[in-house]
């Protein structure tokens, strides 16, 4: 446990020192002030609160970011340190393997965890403030923050798998830029043939929903809206939302960590400094 933290806290002033930690957070409040002001025009149409609105204007925000931080913060916390010459300084340390890469793991998942309560936080605030707020929002807000940090930990263990199958950093940021490509962009695109295609048929009524939420964004995205009948109308989801058993976004955001962090630590334990 002592092994853990110390590197915990060694990647924490790492990410204090090169000002990381600082710009995530100013990226998620400026994102997040923005959409809660520039959605905010519906309320008085669907008949819910400001801060409803703000929740599912943050929920899509949360898709697209909270991914690409979290891929941004991990790509080279393997390949980074081969780059640097300090990976096998590290790895000379009387820890194992899977003890460096939970004690990054913690340090990156507290540093994003710490960004969005600040800024989905701030938002919410602001949205509150004008526009009033009821319990369902205020709930789906804290749900919404609690789960962007579980779809940021996904994306950490997944950006940690991909610096460990590169052989430089430079093409860890590559293979990171292309997955968050396939999970967030092209992913949907490819759904959304598949049902054009289906027109209606076997695929778009028993397959579709559970393809889509086999996808942490997607997950992430259903979870959210049918947690909240309020998110869910804003959203303009109401229909998806309630496509699938509740258990079904929830289990499949909360396995992904760990099926991330175990292939991260499978194709780490392999490489020899």
């Amino acid at each position: 446990m002592t092994r853990f933290l110390a590197i915990a806290s060694c990647e924490m002033r790492i990410l204090r020192r090169n000002r990381w930690l600082f710009m995530a957070t100013l990226i998620m409040v400026l994102f997040a002030l923005a959409l809660t002001f520039a959605g905010s025009a519906p309320t008085g149409a669907l008949g819910v609160d400001m801060l409803t609105i703000s929740v599912a204007s943050m929920t899509t925000l949360s898709v697209y970011l909270a991914p690409l931080l979290a891929l941004m913060i991990s790509f080279d916390a393997i390949a980074g340190d081969a780059d640097r010459g300090s990976l096998a300084l590290l790895l000379s340390y009387p820890a194992s393997r899977g003890e460096v890469l939970l004690g990054k793991f913690a340090a990156h998942l507290a540093a994003l965890a710490f960004a969005m309560i600040v800024g989905f936080g701030a938002a919410g605030a602001v949205a509150a403030w004008f526009g009033g707020a009821g319990t369902d929002s205020l709930i789906a807000l804290g749900r919404l923050i609690a789960t962007s940090i579980l779809l940021g930990g996904v994306f950490l263990t997944l950006g940690y798998l991909m610096s460990a199958l590169s052989k430089s950093a430079t093409s860890a940021a590559g293979m990171s830029a292309g997955l968050w490509v396939i999970f967030v962009v092209l992913f949907d695109l490819g759904l959304l043939g598949a049902v054009v295609a289906d027109d209606g048929g076997m695929f778009t009524k028993k397959i579709f929903p559970w393809v889509m939420v086999a996808n942490p964004a997607d997950a992430f995205r259903v979870w959210n809206m049918a947690a909240s009948d309020g998110v869910a109308l804003a959203s303009g989801m109401t229909s998806a939302a309630k496509a699938l058993p509740v258990w079904a976004a929830p289990l499949s955001l909360m396995i992904w960590p760990f099926l991330g962090f175990a292939a991260a630590r499978g194709v780490f334990a392999r490489i020899e400094p």
